[in-house]
């Protein structure tokens, strides 16, 4: 009875250093990486994060093998994320890559982006707009053969 409130306060100790890290990244694997970027995205507002995930699918790109790219994330912030992200782009558009050269800034670029994630789902295709439109369910006629 006497070792009930030391392994109480050890598991609270324990919870409390686990949840410590929730903004950075764990990415001592892939699968963890993908995972912690995700849950850290969610959490982020809406104006970080599409910058957010054009960085670190950037670093990414940038970074081919796998643990370079692991080291390279691991531990980080989405601030310190960011910062790399742009340090890439403004060498790609140094280096003269064409998809960098059409932008000014990056934040010209993010702001191009953003408006693109903002305007996914709203356009409905033909077959939506007939499935909602009530007047075309009674012109179709399905046979079943």
């Amino acid at each position: 009875m006497k070792k009930l409130p030391f392994v109480l306060l050890l598991l609270s100790c324990m919870t409390l250093v686990a949840c410590n890290n929730g903004q950075k990244i764990n990415a001592h694997n892939e699968k963890t990486a993908y995972k912690s970027v995700r849950m850290i995205k969610t959490r982020l507002g809406e104006d970080m994060r599409v910058e957010y995930e054009m960085s670190f699918w950037m670093i990414r790109d940038a970074k081919k093998d796998q643990n370079e790219f692991l080291n390279a994330v691991d531990g980080k912030i989405p601030a310190e994320i960011i910062a790399m992200g742009k340090e890439i782009y403004q060498e790609r558009k140094a280096a003269g890559v064409a998809e960098y050269q059409q932008y000014k800034t990056w934040e010209e670029m993010m702001a191009k982006y953003d408006r693109e994630r903002n305007n996914q789902g709203k356009e409905k295709s033909d077959i939506n707009e007939k499935a909602q439109d009530p007047r075309m369910s009674n012109r179709e006629v399905i046979y079943k053969l």
